[in-house]
């Protein structure tokens, strides 16, 4: 049975942070849009799962464990249980989700809930509980569908001993120990975390080092503050296995031969495009071999009037890109200019501590550029680290001998905020002098820039005098 639906001029597959900026840009356009969304509440995995609870839950944490302004992992408390930190952050996501649903009403946009598939190129059925299927026609579609954890054979994930990052925050309690598998964003994010909870965690990674896509004075500082919270990491190591030990622990088995012990383990080992039961085949589209929706540049599909954007269209998979892709594709589908659009685009990780970073790192601009210097200012040394005892702070500019600023990287309290700034500089293809001829307020992180920018002003000039006395 099916029950009567309009026709639109846009049906948006997904409703969190893609699938949102599309429909909204879309109908202020003035186009009629439905939003399609399988979930009982919009927002998505970033709502629901991810982005916002897990950075709730950072940020409860911090305040918990901060003591004269310092971070000390506390010792671990059983009775202060996974429920009680969640349910701090459960009114975020409830608040976050009511707001972005009053925002597509208010809108006029229409929602439509229920699990959605392609009957061909130009309709969509969606096949609600308790209600008639829908067949929902469009002149066009957006496909924001979003990720999943990546399965892996040899991690059985079961939820209630071996976790995925959709589901550790339902852990019923704050586990003595726990191993992260992965060196990604999600992994450190969590194994900081629980670390500065107590729990005694190990991190496990193939790669020689976490977050390698970092600066690599960034993933040192990780690495360093990790361990100061009593973490762990085995790096260049390859899971084998991981087992429940058959009594109330886990053990990870390592090809090497070694073997971790755990109460539990979160395996973050990366997201995949959520696109199961869609039927995109029935659409004309196929999955690349990386299982992605290949898309050009205004993010069309092979079928013209079919979208896509988000996570489903790969890379960098951040929600800030999502909004972006979805925001343009719209734009596209309207006619009008989306706007130049940037090539920095910041990355913002919210582990203990906070990194940021935007432009190239030290070792991609000498390897772009030649000789580079360094300009190099600590929370430490400026009087805002010291009243807000965030003394273990850090920013660093990397420059070209034109003075010109080619990267900016952050470690320390509000590190993903800071970054902006940096990311203002070069897009319009500043030199360190906008930090230097500016004036900051006192006492402010922002100081950071202009300490940084003199410190590799100085740094050019000493290298300038060596080579003319050469």
């Amino acid at each position: 049975m099916l029950a009567p639906a309009p026709h639109f001029d846009l049906v948006v597959i997904g409703s969190g942070p893609a699938g949102q900026k599309a429909a909204v840009q879309a109908v202020k356009g003035g186009m009629r849009v439905a939003v399609c969304e399988q979930q009982r509440a919009v927002g998505g995995a970033c709502v629901h799962y991810g982005t916002i609870p897990s950075k709730a839950l950072r940020e409860r944490a911090v305040r918990r464990c901060r003591q004269d302004g310092q971070l000390h992992a506390l010792p671990l408390d059983q009775s202060v249980s996974v429920a009680e930190l969640i349910g701090e952050v459960d009114h975020i996501v409830h608040a976050h989700d009511a707001y972005m649903a009053a925002q597509l009403r208010r809108n006029g946009i229409e929602i439509v809930h229920g699990r959605a598939s392609f009957e061909s190129a130009q309709a969509l059925r969606v096949r609600r509980i308790g209600a008639p299927d829908l067949v929902l026609t469009a002149d066009a579609f957006l496909i924001a569908t979003g990720s999943v954890p990546r399965r892996i054979p040899t991690v059985p994930v079961d939820h209630e001993y071996i976790y995925d990052s959709d589901s550790i925050l339902s852990l019923p309690y704050l586990p003595r120990s726990l191993s992260v598998l992965g060196g990604g964003v999600i992994a450190c994010e969590y194994a900081s975390i629980f670390a500065l909870l107590g729990v005694e965690v190990t991190l496990i990674d193939r790669a020689a080092q976490p977050l390698g896509f970092l600066d690599r004075d960034l993933s040192a500082r990780f690495l360093e503050a990790f361990a100061a919270l009593g973490g762990r990491f085995l790096g260049s190591e390859r899971v084998r296995e991981v087992v429940f030990d058959g009594i109330a622990g886990t053990e990870t088995r390592l090809e090497s031969g070694q073997t971790v012990t755990a109460d539990k383990v979160l395996c973050a080992l990366g997201r995949v495009a959520q696109l199961a039961g869609l039927a995109i085949d029935r659409a004309g589209l196929a999955v690349d071999e990386r299982g992605l929706i290949p898309v050009n540049a205004h993010g069309q599909t092979a079928v013209p009037h079919i979208y896509a954007a988000g996570d489903v269209i790969g890379p960098p998979a951040l929600a800030s890109a999502s909004m972006e892709q979805g925001r343009r594709a719209a734009c596209h589908l309207l006619g009008v200019s989306p706007g130049a659009g940037s090539a920095f685009l910041p990355t913002g990780i919210y582990s203990v501590p906070e990194l940021a970073g935007v432009g190239l790192t030290e070792a991609e601009a000498r390897d772009r550029h030649g000789d580079v210097v360094v300009g190099v200012a600590r929370f430490a040394e400026i009087a805002r680290g010291q009243i807000s005892g965030t003394q273990s702070g850090y920013l660093k500019l990397v420059v070209t001998p034109d003075r010109k600023l080619r990267g900016v990287h952050i470690a320390g309290d509000q590190a993903t905020d800071l970054v902006h700034m940096g990311q203002m500089a070069l897009i319009h293809g500043a030199t360190i002098d906008v930090f230097i001829d500016n004036v900051f307020n006192f006492p402010t992180y922002g100081e950071c820039f202009r300490v940084a920018a003199l410190d590799a002003a100085e740094s050019l000039a000493t290298t300038h005098l060596r080579a003319a006395a050469g």
